[in-house]
């Protein structure tokens, strides 16, 4: 019995080094791994978001300046199907943020105030009631004159004054 227990003791004490290296080698492996994760990330951080504060930085971001540019009164006769006349009578300003496009705006003048024209001679007095009759108003106005001074673009058109008798 002697010989059993020996030759099992020394299979033992074989196998345990080799469990401890697998086990070191794993340990070894997983710190390697994490290392690099880390790593990584840290280059990933310095190279994606660091890089973007130095441009912003370098780039001071310039502020947005808005100009009015107001249109002569505009007054025309809507289209009424009794005997009484009505009038319309507006006062407008346009809206952009390029301060150099307004001599531009002055030459395209003539065709943005046609534009109007032609379409406020259309309305009938009942397609201004309310805020819906104002705000399709605005928005058709604003697509008109976005197509008489392309490629230049007004952000609003904005009411002074609107007169209906």
């Amino acid at each position: 019995m002697s010989d059993d227990t020996e030759g099992q003791g020394e299979g033992e004490g074989e196998g345990a080094p080799k469990k401890r290296g697998k086990r070191a080698i794993v340990i070894v492996a997983a710190v390697l791994v994490l290392l690099l994760l880390v790593g990584g990330g840290g280059a990933a951080y310095f190279f994606l978001f660091a890089s973007k504060t130095e441009e912003a930085e370098v780039k001071p971001e310039v502020p947005k300046v808005t100009v009015f540019y107001d249109l002569p009164d505009i007054l025309v006769n809507l289209n009424s199907t009794g005997r009484q006349a009505s009038y319309l009578k507006l006062k407008v300003s346009l809206e952009h943020n390029d301060p150099l496009s307004t001599p531009k705006l002055n030459e395209l003048l003539p065709r943005v105030i046609d534009n109007f024209q032609i379409y406020l001679r259309e309305l009938r007095p009942d397609d201004l009631v309310g805020s819906a009759g104002l705000y399709r108003l605005k928005e058709e106005l604003l697509i008109r004159v976005n197509q008489a001074v392309a490629p230049l673009k007004i952000n609003d058109v904005l009411f002074k004054e609107m007169l209906i008798q």
